[in-house]
């Protein structure tokens, strides 16, 4: 609900945000003249088609149709809803978001406040877990026993800080002795899966009893879930967080934030399978490593992490399990597979794991390990060639045929094209015939897009709200933009209020005109009329721009001399009627 955010903060917000610098931070932009341009980060594409504009504080792909202001974008790429992206934007500008107290109606109004002050409390009471997971640590009776395992395993004090580890010691309500003060804090314990309910009525009892805790932060740094890994021989050896209202394990990776605190530019990601892998890493210098909380790694986690780095190694155990676990990840990564980014793969020696290698080894020799990764490419095909006879024509035709399911996920790129030719190359497969079965005859989306992103015909309306939105100045050349109101002809009630708009506010930007329409019907017509290449030179704008809104004055007067006509009245004008139409002549002259 946007409108418990007062829209002359998202203005405001909008006006301090330089959406090149914006975009930048998450995708490498050129210089291109005005504007600046990269290859699209929502779609696979070989040359550059995703232009920034800093005057219109607007970008837009001109391969598939992406487009929009700084909010969109964060939306988009960071995959946030418009309250965290304002609220994302806001942080960056060190400002706080306000909120209006009237909504859509009441009923609206107080379901969306409960949802926020739900969120609120839930983060804030799992921070104040936190810390105190990390007291305990410090003045349990029994800390010698967790702070003696951390130290067998090669952590120091400083990375137990960084990562922010605990302890809890092996009693039933530890932790529910310190925070359930109530009937509902107990309740919210049981829902975040801090506590379990009891089958015998009594009072709910701590989920994590006995075991060093991590917790789980989001990409902002906020608690949603914590795992624990037991200190004895209890099972199971590590227990997570169920999912709740805050944490969706699918969505999210231990360590992301720690990651992108201690690395400015990070370049590449490690993912790895545990938690201690993560802090063991960090602990020697590998402080780009995350986990996938007990998961195969999923499709939103994979996308989390292109979006992040263009380098990703997947770094398993090289027993069945983890060679079963890289399968399901390069097939969820199939379809999110663009130019430009690399995903590899990586196996351990049996019997080991990140945590034991890089304690016995160090660094180097664990990052000469991770040099060796296999491109997805290289996985792919040898584990397609293990399950055929390829001394076979039989076994090298079902080689080819195996293929076409996981290429036919991946969307048009140079990997997919010398994918195929590899297989045609090497095993006598026609790569003309496998490029056939997979193109079809239906244009490609990003092509169908560009074309719906084309107005279908120039109108004199049309190409005056494509100017006014690139060039919000040019109202201040019309002296009385109001009379077109009279005009009864598609497009101008929005020219008029278009008009009204960059007059009141003269330094208004096309970023946040398009803002003030996100929730209207004529919010795509603006973004498409934004996007369509007129080829009106910018020199030659303001000339244009009256041209049209003299010719709209001219089908103005014409419609009422048109309508005097029909009444047989043009020579029986009143005084009245001479100086309006007289007016309107006029505003011919501009």
């Amino acid at each position: 609900m946007a409108g418990l955010i007062p829209r002359q903060f998202i203005d405001d917000l909008l006006a301090r945000t330089d959406i090149v610098e914006l975009i930048n931070g998450r995708v490498t932009l050129k210089k291109a003249g005005k504007n600046y341009q990269a290859c699209c980060p929502f779609h696979t594409e070989k040359t550059p088609s995703f232009s920034v504009s800093p005057d219109k504080q607007f970008y837009h792909c001109f391969g598939c149709g992406e487009h929009g202001n700084a909010i969109s974008f964060l939306m988009e790429y960071d995959r946030l809803d418009f309250v965290d992206a304002i609220e994302e934007l806001a942080s960056m500008q060190g400002m706080e978001v306000p909120r209006e107290e009237r909504s859509h109606t009441p009923e609206q109004q107080r379901k969306y406040q409960q949802a926020q002050q739900q969120k609120q409390s839930d983060y804030q009471l799992l921070e104040q877990i936190s810390r105190f997971y990390q007291q305990q640590l410090r003045v349990a009776s029994d800390k010698d026993v967790a702070i003696n395992y951390l130290k067998s395993r090669g952590l120091s004090g400083e990375i137990a800080k960084r990562f922010g580890i605990g302890y809890i010691s092996d009693n039933w309500d530890g932790m529910m002795n310190t925070f359930a003060h109530n009937h509902q804090l107990a309740k919210q314990l049981v829902d975040l899966g801090m506590a379990i309910e009891s089958e015998n009525g009594r009072r709910p009892y701590d989920r994590f009893r006995g075991r060093i805790m991590f917790p789980i932060r989001e990409k902002r740094g906020k608690v949603i879930g914590f795992g624990g890994r037991v200190l004895g021989d209890g099972t199971p050896k590590y227990l997570n967080s169920p999912e709740t209202r805050i944490y969706h394990k699918g969505q999210e990776l231990y360590g992301l934030y720690e990651a992108k605190q201690a690395n400015k530019n990070l370049q590449r990601l490690v993912v790895v399978e545990g938690y201690m892998d993560v802090v063991a890493l960090a602990q020697h210098g590998i402080d780009y490593a995350v986990a996938s909380l007990g998961t195969s790694t999923t499709a939103e986690q994979l996308q989390t992490l292109f979006r992040t780095v263009n380098e990703v190694i997947c770094c398993y155990d090289g027993d069945r399990a983890g060679r079963e676990a890289a399968w399901r990840a390069m097939d969820n990564a199939l379809p999110l597979v663009r130019d430009g980014v690399s995903l590899k793969f990586v196996f351990l020696p049996d019997g080991e794991d990140p945590d034991s290698l890089v304690r016995q080894q160090g660094q180097q020799a664990f990052e000469q390990v991770l040099e060796q990764a296999q491109p997805l490419s290289k996985f792919l095909l040898e584990n397609l060639i293990a399950k055929v006879d390829m001394t076979s024509l039989e076994g090298r035709a079902s080689l080819a045929e195996s293929f076409q399911p996981f290429l036919n996920k991946m969307p048009a790129s140079i990997l997919k094209e010398s994918l195929i030719n590899e297989i045609a190359n090497n095993f006598g497969t026609g790569s003309e015939h496998l490029a056939k079965q997979l193109s079809q005859a239906s244009p490609s989306p990003a092509k169908a897009q560009a074309k719906a992103n084309t107005p279908t015909r120039t109108t004199p309306a049309r190409l005056a709200i494509a100017l006014l939105l690139e060039s919000p100045a040019l109202a201040q050349t019309l002296p009385n933009p109001q009379v077109l109101g009279q005009l009864d002809q598609p497009g101008v009630s929005l020219l008029t209020e278009l008009l009204e708009i960059c007059t009141r506010s003269p330094n208004i930007n096309s970023g946040q005109i398009i803002e003030m329409y996100r929730d209207r019907v004529e919010g795509k017509q603006l973004a498409k009329l934004l996007c369509w290449e007129h080829q009106i030179n910018a020199d030659n704008a303001e000339d244009v721009f009256l041209d049209s809104i003299e010719k709209l004055l001219n089908t103005l007067v014409e419609q009422r001399t048109e309508l005097l006509l029909q009444k047989g009245r043009l020579n029986q004008l009143t005084a009245q009627e001479k100086r309006e139409l007289q007016a309107l002549l006029n505003e011919q002259s501009l």
